[in-house]
């Protein structure tokens, strides 16, 4: 059977539609149709996260998608940042889990403050009082991440990781939220965010995510 790959039409200068389409592909592999599949995934989670819902009409969302050779990268960094830690089992296995994904997608927060200061919410759930309290506050770096975080920085980042998920989900793409990308990440310098959390992505005959021992 041949396979041809169509393109949405394109309208020309003369205004007529055209369907634009790849030449003829007559086999592809299990494993490239797998790895473009778990490709075209990412890049849907991808979109979900810009277009879900955030606090205050305010997108602090980055996103990331990591594949082939930087997929071991991240796995060793993940690797080398947990050596010392006391959760150093569970970096190296979730490195391993890395290695053995086709891509993972990384979601971060490039602001962590309150948002819209000038009309500030003063919930309190940041343990300052007010939003001003929070803002006067000195920055603090941690092992993985800056902090203190505005709470609604955080439930952003939430809605997002959920509705990428959801995408992999519904096209029967294997994910799991991993923590453990998130510190390593920050120090490669891939992306500019002060928190990230990775959704690595499988497609195997067993779910590799769980059952990990």
């Amino acid at each position: 059977m041949t396979h041809r790959l169509l393109y949405p039409m394109m309208r020309t200068t003369e205004g007529e539609f055209l369907l634009s389409e790849e030449p003829e592909i007559s086999k592809i592999k299990d494993e490239q149709a797998e790895l473009d599949g778990v490709l075209a995934v990412a890049r849907a989670m991808a979109v979900a996260a810009r277009t879900a819902p955030k606090t205050r009409g305010l997108d602090p969302i980055e996103t990331l998608i990591v594949s082939g050779e930087d997929l071991d990268a991240l796995a060793g960094a993940m690797e080398e940042h947990g050596a010392e830690s006391v959760m150093s089992a569970a970096f190296k296995r979730d490195a391993n889990n890395v290695r053995n994904s086709q891509a993972a997608l990384l979601r971060g927060l490039t602001d962590i403050r309150p948002k819209k200061p000038e009309k500030p919410f003063d919930c309190g759930a940041c343990g300052y009082g007010s939003c001003a309290g929070f803002l006067k506050t000195k920055k603090s770096e941690g092992k993985d991440f800056h902090g203190p975080v505005f709470l609604f920085q955080a439930i952003d980042l939430g809605i997002v990781l959920s509705s990428a998920s959801l995408v992999a989900a519904r096209f029967h793409v294997d994910n799991r939220m991993i923590y453990t990308i998130g510190g390593p990440a920050r120090a490669l310098g891939w992306m500019e965010s002060q928190i990230i959390i990775g959704i690595p992505l499988s497609c195997a005959g067993k779910n590799i995510y769980f059952d990990r021992g």
